[in-house]
């Protein structure tokens, strides 16, 4: 399982620096051509809205998954180790429930539905189903990492 866990971050890690770049790249571009060739192109704004949106949720998934995520531990700073091992396997079980139920679920209803209607972006022409189908990818990712940080609690 170690080795799966490092192969989704390596690809994750790949994927969140080619979304950063093309987000700079596509930034850069709009301000080059509004402010020196006078014209301001219109897929350029909704390119940048998806991008950050992709970046942004993915994000949250590879936080969750190497544990960096924003948390209020003093409550469990006052635990026993052993209490202490117990309270986080039951916050990656409900973690593990949030991402089945709302972003898997969820995500995977919106992504349905947006496809079935053909909701299509006004800009670039892109079925708004593929750009929300990052909502139940990074439910899974955070399924797994879940899962596997569940195990990581139970050595010791």
């Amino acid at each position: 399982m170690e080795k799966l866990y490092q192969n989704i971050n390596r690809i994750i890690e790949f994927v969140l620096i080619l979304i950063f770049a093309l987000l700079v790249i596509d930034v850069l571009w709009q301000v080059f051509g509004r402010y020196v060739l006078g014209q301001s192109f219109s897929f350029t704004e909704e390119f940048a809205r998806f991008a950050l949106i992709w970046l942004s949720i993915l994000g949250v998934a590879y936080l969750n998954g190497q544990r960096q995520h924003l948390s209020m531990d003093f409550l469990l700073q006052k635990l026993s180790p052993e209490q202490l091992k117990k309270r986080k396997q039951i916050i990656e079980l409900f973690m593990f429930g949030f991402a089945l139920v709302v972003l898997v679920i969820g995500g995977g209803n919106l992504v349905y539905t947006t496809l079935y209607l053909g909701q299509v972006s006004p800009a670039m022409n892109i079925s708004l189903g593929y750009i929300y189908a990052i909502v139940p990818i990074s439910g899974l990712l955070i399924m797994f990492y879940s899962i596997y940080n569940f195990s990581f609690y139970g050595k010791g």
